[in-house]
């Protein structure tokens, strides 16, 4: 197969011909090798490359696959780590410079169960610093391209994560979500983001932003590969506290039931009050698909639902600004200034005003999953607008002028505050060729149910097929 033909593939394709020998795991590393090498000049996905690592790891691989000891879909599978997985012996930066030179001496658990696995990291991938942001600056190590227009924003701050899969670099991603920064960046390059229920991948290794609302999550072409991503990655770790009990399942094992006779839910505030009209259309059609396949689409009201975003504000950057306090302390001048303001105003706010936002956070919580008590899933656009330019800091919606970041940040937090799973899919372009995205959220540990859905919707669209011309 031709380079382009490998690197177009999702994992289950990549995996199926691995499999079966049609092609090999070095034939694979190579491809993918060569486009990085093309490719990421213009993009900036990645911050630091392990080509020589690619090449032993998936020799390795194939002479494994080649005795017979094929381990499973992600066996001999370059996998995209974003900059804040630590792997040992190689740098992690967490997209700052007060890590520059930082080698940690353990791998992190998603590292560890992803070698279990049989895949390898191809390379560590560019974010915001220190997963503060949810654009794609990062004025260290310069921004990440969008690769549908390289003018414009990748999303963050998982932002080489998107990148990478959607520019063929990686055919998977592995990033962190703690306002959207998985399903952001998904939108706004059109792929597929998960974030998982909290807690249901170890995020031991990963440097932490809030610990009570950082999530691990994949990004890839399909809700196929988000499944088989979770299959490898879910379960129980003692290292993390926030580490949930989960029944062992195969969370590739529905996706084909489609979604005749779910129930899914629009909310009626909040959401509509800021959204680009492109945005707003290519959400309608979406659901009227899912409507077309035998779903019931209805309105549902969640009261407060406007509440949970300033609370979960005050919390994540009071958690942020105590995990940072020494080194803001020692070192505030080494931060990006933008991004060492946002973590010092945490500084200032009072441990009454972060456990009454605590209690607010709840209580939406609680409104959410009560609608959730009437329908199977939730839906919403994943971001208000399309991707922005890179430097640009407000954009007017609906005749209101708002910065960038809330504009892409307003709709995902909901779900990172109240912890549930959520998925965005590609669900359609702007006149200005720029990705849409679709955003499904169900109920706690309801994360197979939520691909399911986006399984379905993508077996009769050809959104997420779609590839920038590079």
């Amino acid at each position: 197969m031709s380079q382009d033909e490998l690197t177009g593939l999702t994992v289950a394709q990549l995996a199926r011909r691995i499999r079966g020998k049609d092609v090999s795991p070095v034939e694979v590393a190579d491809a993918f090798l060569r486009r990085i090498e093309a490719v990421d000049p213009k993009l900036n996905a990645f911050i630091t490359r392990l080509d020589d690592h690619a090449r032993r790891a998936a020799a390795a691989a194939e002479a494994e696959i080649m005795a017979g000891e094929y381990r499973g879909p992600f066996h001999g599978i370059p996998v995209g780590l974003k900059d804040l997985f630590w792997t040992k012996g190689v740098r992690t930066t967490s997209g700052s410079l007060l890590d520059a030179d930082f080698v940690p001496t353990a791998d992190s658990a998603v590292a560890e169960r992803l070698q279990a696995a049989g895949a390898y990291c191809i390379g560590k991938l560019h974010m915001t610093e220190f997963a503060f942001d949810g654009t794609s600056r990062n004025h260290h190590y310069g921004p990440a391209r969008n690769p549908w227009d390289t003018s414009r924003m990748a999303g963050g701050s998982s932002s080489g994560s998107g990148v990478a899969v959607a520019s063929g670099e990686a055919p998977i991603a592995i990033g962190t979500d703690t306002g959207g920064s998985v399903r952001v960046p998904a939108a706004l390059c059109g792929v597929t983001g998960l974030k998982p229920t909290y807690g249901l991948i170890s995020r031991y290794g990963v440097t932490p932003l809030s610990w009570s609302m950082d999530h691990v999550g994949p990004l890839a072409r399909t809700a196929e590969d988000a499944a088989l991503a979770l299959n490898a990655l879910a379960g129980r770790d003692p290292r993390d506290r926030a580490s949930v009990e989960s029944p062992t399942q195969d969370y590739t094992q529905n996706l084909d039931r489609g979604v005749k006779g779910l129930r899914i839910g629009v909310p009626r505030e909040y959401v509509w009050d800021m959204v680009e009209p492109e945005v707003r259309g290519a959400f309608d059609e979406a659901v009227a698909v899912l409507e077309s396949l035998g779903a019931e689409v209805v309105e549902v009201s969640i009261p407060g639902l406007e509440l949970i975003n300033p609370a979960g504000s005050v919390v994540q950057t009071s958690e942020a600004a105590t995990i940072h306090r020494s080194r803001l302390l020692a070192y505030g001048d080494r931060y990006d200034p933008v991004i060492r303001r946002r973590f010092e105003s945490g500084l200032f706010i009072p441990a009454e005003a972060y456990l009454t936002a605590q209690r607010v956070r709840a209580g939406c919580r609680r409104s959410i999953l009560d609608a959730l008590e009437r329908v199977d899933l939730l839906a919403t656009p994943t971001t208000s607008i399309a991707a922005p330019l890179i430097e640009q800091e407000r954009v007017v919606v609906n005749g209101q002028d708002v910065s960038t970041r809330e504009a892409v940040l307003r709709i995902t937090r909901i779900f990172s505050a109240a912890g549930l799973p959520a998925v965005s899919a590609p669900c359609g372009f702007t006149a200005e060729r720029l990705p849409i995205g679709l955003q499904l959220v169900g109920k706690p540990l309801a994360d197979a149910l939520v691909l399911q859905a986006a399984h379905a919707y993508q077996t009769v669209t050809a959104w997420h097929t779609a590839r920038p011309g590079l």
